[in-house]
């Protein structure tokens, strides 16, 4: 008997994915429930089938993971497919035993919601970005209010200074800026042939020595920065593991393409670049330098909240209602910006849409249109119209041919802009959380009274939660800071090539006009 299910989110297929769109209330018939990595195979009451996020759908009255329970270091205990917090069913994202597989860290799924829990698609050309379901970064360590009055771990050298520019808080900026180019991606195998995976060689600019990674190293790499960073900094997500089509090549020059914009997003961030896990990812030299460096990775202490106990300003101390204010600010700049840049990707890829689809096809009904006509002038035979008629099907072939470079344009400007933005999106996302942390603390330390009155802390302990809350609140202000010069530099950059992209375009449409213009005789 046929498994049905029913749809709890709409999700549009991305193309070239083997993904079936799905709208919320329908009812679908379930294929295939071992295809792993969070998706399905099912097929709507049309007949249609492909992939779908498996925790969009509804089972025997019951979410498809309803029964599952979730264990921060081993992932969904299951009656049915386990998973561990880096299982996947590509053999490309598998932890196995060469990669000593001793990892912890949150399970991050594969399939995404948008704000309103409706699916989206991931690819910058469809109509939006994802956002990670299971994302849990502050489910290991201490929370905010924790750290308030936690000790702060004794084997830590690290620190982060906050110095005070012309801005106001800034962090320490490296003063030769990190980079890395990642090329040559090769098919590899191993046990035989039996496992077959991407690998990229990513050279840094610091020792110009390539190193090899495959993705489910970059995923190993987001996890530790997003359990070490997830509560000060925006760590957005990679891009999403591929369930078929992994080793086309156009797949492979789309991923290499996104893994680089994600690797220079974080060799820009002052504090992230000079992390000690993400040296390890750029420059070790070895393998058993790499297990040495992942296993002291997985064992840091300092993570979550407790990355504030690193930071040191050199500014004085500020007031709980300076701190709660800047706060607000951020949350409303955030809120806005994320806003703009989402009605932008929508506006963008519906412009894309039309240029490679109904835009080029009226052109090209003008083009047959002025050559059909020229044709019904040449059977009439009339002299002296050779000249009309050449000029017609030349203007014919003029409106074709700008249909072909209407076609392709957005691949030349529009791409870089929907890129930006989505990058920006990804940004944007992980705010929300790293202000929740800061309110939380601000609450605490508004309740500093009421627990001082109730002999739950002492003066002693009141002082420090003040210190350690202005402490957030530099860290907060520097990261502010990164963020919006980031987003000057990156802007302006983007909108003069797509106005330059554009210009060439619209003068290129322009010459052939006036091409098609001198063909015919002024009378």
């Amino acid at each position: 008997m046929a498994v049905k299910a029913q749809v709890l989110y709409d999700f549009t297929a991305e193309p070239g994915n083997n993904e079936l769109s799905i709208q919320q209330g329908e009812t679908v018939i379930v294929l295939d429930q071992t295809v792993g990595g969070g998706w399905i195979e099912a097929q709507n009451s049309r007949g249609q089938t492909g992939l779908v996020p498996e925790g969009y759908l509804q089972v025997g009255g019951g979410s498809w993971s309803e029964g599952r329970a979730y264990n921060s270091t081993e992932g969904w205990d299951s009656q049915g497919s386990a998973r561990t917090p880096h299982a996947a069913a590509e053999d490309d994202d598998e932890w196995d035993d060469e990669w000593d597989d001793q990892s912890v860290g949150g399970y991050r799924g594969d399939y995404q919601v948008d704000e309103e829990g409706g699916a989206t698609g991931q690819s910058t050309h469809g109509p939006s970005m994802k956002i990670s379901l299971n994302k849990f970064p502050f489910s290991k360590g201490p929370s905010a209010e924790v750290f308030l009055l936690a000790k702060p771990p004794a084997n830590s050298r690290d620190r982060l200074p906050v110095y005070m520019g012309d801005v106001g808080p800034v962090w320490l900026y490296p003063l030769a800026p990190l980079d890395c180019v990642i090329d040559d991606p090769r098919k590899e195998s191993k046990l035989y042939g039996l496992k077959s995976f991407i690998e990229y060689q990513i050279t840094p600019n610091t020792t110009h020595r390539p190193v090899n990674h495959r993705y489910k190293h970059f995923d190993w790499l987001y996890e530790r920065l997003l359990e070490k960073f997830g509560s000060s900094l925006p760590v957005p997500s990679l891009p999403d593991k591929q369930v078929t089509g992994r080793f086309e090549v156009d797949f492979i020059r789309t991923r290499m393409e996104q893994l680089q914009a994600w690797m220079t997003r974080m060799c820009r961030h002052p504090v992230i670049s000079q992390s000690h896990v993400f040296q390890l990812f750029l420059t070790y030299t070895d393998e058993k330098e790499w297990k040495a460096g992942k296993r002291k990775a997985e064992k840091d202490e300092t993570v979550g909240p407790m990355i504030f106990s690193l930071i040191e300003p050199e500014a004085a101390e500020l007031d709980t209602a300076d701190v709660e204010h800047r706060c607000e600010l951020y949350s409303r700049f955030t809120k806005s910006m994320d806003d703009g840049v989402k009605e932008l990707l929508n506006v963008g890829h519906t412009h894309w849409k039309r240029c490679t689809g109904p835009l080029p096809k009226e052109y090209e009904r003008i083009g047959r249109a002025f050559r059909n006509l020229s044709s019904v002038f040449i059977s009439s035979k009339y002299p002296g119209e050779q000249t009309l008629t050449d000029a017609l099907t030349a203007a014919g072939q003029t409106y074709e041919e700008i249909a072909e470079i209407v076609a392709q344009q957005p691949q030349k400007d529009l791409h870089f802009l929907l890129e930006i933005n989505g990058e920006y999106k990804g940004l944007l996302g992980c705010f929300p959380e790293i202000i929740a942390v800061h309110k939380a603390a601000v609450e605490k330390v508004k309740d500093s009274d009421r627990l001082l009155s109730a002999g739950r802390i002492n003066n002693e302990d009141r002082k420090c939660m003040k210190h350690r809350l202005s402490c957030m609140n530099y860290a907060l202000q520097a990261e502010m800071n990164h963020f919006h010069s980031n987003r000057i530099y990156d802007y302006n950059r983007v909108m003069q090539l797509y106005l330059e992209r554009q210009v060439t375009f619209y003068q290129q449409i322009a010459d052939k006009l006036r091409g098609a213009l001198s063909q015919f005789t002024t009378l």
